[in-house]
């Protein structure tokens, strides 16, 4: 039996010790090494030799400093055949569309039935991709407006960032301490994301990002 050997990014220590009960319920897979944050994520797929030491990288998209999405985003250029499982608190329809557009091999919620998790990681970490229904209806409604984005997926990877923690509550000068970015250069996303979304202050983009959120009514 081939190892499926497993690097988990997520900086809550008592998540990644539930995926790593989770998984160990699978005796092919094997967590080799475990990182808290986006740089050290970066950093253990290095040391373990990309490819060569590790079949599958589960990574959270919201972590400080280098989040998911980032992260995700160098794996693709220094490891493209490394392939990425991306874990969210967040609903597919928020994220799993801009995760696969960017290389993701899945998007999974961490809520997900534990049979779910090990299918997963089984059929990605044999090279396929691992799509949900939620995710397979973001996907088919990303196509259908994809001459027309609208919405979050009309923002740029950077303003994303700063969209998603905006809509947390956080303020422009915590939002730039989190992405290494000076206060004024965030103000400047943040001008951009209003005018993009059609929203005047922060408390219209979160009731604006809460119905983007929401399934779509039937």
């Amino acid at each position: 039996m081939t190892a499926i050997r497993v690097l988990i990014g997520d900086d809550h220590r008592i998540v990644r010790e539930g995926l790593k009960q989770v998984l160990a319920d699978a005796p092919e897979v094997q967590v080799v090494a475990e990182a808290p944050d986006g740089e050290q994520v970066l950093a253990q797929v290095e040391a373990l030799g990309g490819r060569h030491g590790l079949e599958l990288v589960l990574l959270d998209v919201a972590m400080p400093g280098r989040d998911g999405i980032d992260v995700l985003q160098r794996l693709r250029k220094a490891h493209p055949t490394l392939p990425v499982l991306m874990l969210s608190t967040y609903p597919e329809r928020q994220y799993a569309v801009r995760c696969i557009r960017m290389g993701a091999a899945g998007y999974l919620h961490k809520s997900a039935d534990p049979d779910d998790m090990l299918a997963a990681v089984r059929k990605v970490a044999s090279g396929g991709m691992y799509v949900t229904p939620a995710t397979a209806e973001a996907l088919a409604s990303a196509v259908g407006r994809s001459d027309t984005r609208a919405g979050p997926e009309a923002l740029s990877h950077r303003e994303h960032q700063v969209y998603r923690l905006l809509t947390q509550g956080l303020t422009v000068t915590e939002i730039g301490a989190q992405l290494g970015l000076a206060p004024n250069t965030v103000s400047t996303y943040r001008a951009r994301i209003l005018e993009k979304t059609g929203t005047k202050n922060d408390v219209e983009l979160a009731i604006y990002a809460e119905r983007h959120a929401r399934p779509a009514a039937l």
